[in-house]
């Protein structure tokens, strides 16, 4: 795995060793960050169960002003900080280890303006974090919230919780669902 654009381009990053992490591969990261493009330089971007922390550090290398790494499990939170520190983005990230829920409560800003989600496809955390983020302040019909869930992953609990899916783009086995706030 290695960051794909920007000021750490091409440098290689660490996974946490095991199956508990699914680093999401890089050519699903460069369509991903071909997509969002234009809203990553200067945003303010959450990587919520961030494993190796790749995509809140793609961001970070493309220009993001400041990235939250979110993961509660200690080896990957070592991982993410290895990984900032090899690609000198440090400064503009702030490593949170701890449940996501509670983690969210911890970010004090004005607004953010992509929260990326990756959870273990069959732990059941999409509805509770979603609760979570409705009470987010920060959280507004601005804010790009992208979930990566297996391909067949049922979204209609979005409506229920005051979100919905307005772009989806679907990979052999997984999707990326673009949500937003209603």
């Amino acid at each position: 795995m290695r960051v794909i654009a920007g000021k750490a381009r091409s440098l290689r990053l660490k996974t946490p060793a095991g199956t508990e992490v699914r680093p999401t591969t890089d050519r699903i990261k460069e369509t991903l960050f071909n997509m969002i493009q234009m809203e990553v330089p200067g945003s303010l971007f959450i990587d919520l169960f961030a494993g190796s922390g790749g995509i809140g550090i793609e961001a970070l290398s493309r220009g993001a002003r400041h990235a939250y790494f979110i993961d509660s499990a200690s080896e990957s939170a070592a991982c993410i900080r290895d990984n900032l520190i090899f690609t000198k983005l440090s400064e503009n990230a702030t490593l949170l280890r701890q449940d996501a829920a509670a983690a969210l409560r911890q970010i004090h800003e004005r607004e953010a303006d992509i929260i990326f989600m990756d959870p273990p496809y069959q732990g059941g955390y999409e509805a509770g974090i979603f609760r979570t983020l409705r009470e987010m302040p920060y959280v507004t019909e601005n804010t790009v919230i992208i979930l990566e869930a297996e391909a067949g992953k049922n979204m209609d609990f979005l409506k229920d919780l005051g979100f919905e899916a307005v772009r989806e783009k679907k990979y052999r086995t997984n999707k990326h669902v673009f949500i937003k706030k209603l």
